[in-house]
């Protein structure tokens, strides 16, 4: 039997993120240490409602982007305003859990993140409160999949990071061992917080 595939980011999480986390915030077992259980990407397409090939190129885009087959997601009330009634599609999403968020990850923060245009770090407030954390990407140029000659609208997508964490400061802490770029607090900053 081959051996079973480990992302570089499992092994880095089981071999040195939960021995600091343990470290840091004293936990009496493994289990308590928190984990991210899953990553959620929603890219939402505006006028799919009109034109169903916008979709259907976000669709493709995003099973590029996330390795995995997306859901089309479809209108839950009728709008007037909007031109959208109940049941057509206005956007695609995907959850990623596993290897395959683990990679997402690795390529997210290794490869994407450096190529965002005149990125000064994540901001550190976008957690809910329970330990999620959320941010916007402005393009989907930014992931290698994606040839800038065959797309044919810059889109942005929504990327959710659930983690098993009791607090903020306990996710935060976690996605700074992953590698996520949090500008770095200096005491001038916590003074006027």
């Amino acid at each position: 039997m081959a051996d079973k595939y480990i992302p570089r980011l499992k092994t880095k999480y089981d071999a040195e993120i939960a021995k600091a986390m343990t470290e840091k915030f004293g936990y009496k077992n493994r289990f308590e240490v928190p984990k991210i259980e899953k990553i959620t990407l929603n890219m939402g397409v505006g006028e799919g409602s009109q034109d169903k090939k916008k979709v259907t190129t976000a669709f493709e885009e995003m099973q590029l982007i996330a390795g995995q087959r997306p859901v089309i997601t479809k209108a839950k009330q009728s709008i007037a305003g909007f031109k959208l009634r109940e049941g057509m599609p206005i956007g695609v999403k995907v959850t990623l859990r596993g290897a395959q968020m683990y990679e997402f990850l690795d390529r997210l923060i290794t490869v994407a993140m450096p190529r965002i245009r005149d990125f000064r770090g994540l901001n550190p407030k976008s957690f809910d409160g329970r330990g999620n954390f959320a941010m916007g990407l402005k393009e989907q140029l930014i992931f290698p999949e994606i040839s800038y000659d065959q797309i044919d609208q810059v889109r942005g997508m929504d990327v959710i990071v659930t983690t098993s964490a009791n607090s903020d400061d306990e996710a935060r802490e976690m996605l700074k061992l992953f590698g996520f770029p949090f500008p770095v607090e200096t005491s001038e900053d916590k003074a006027a917080a």
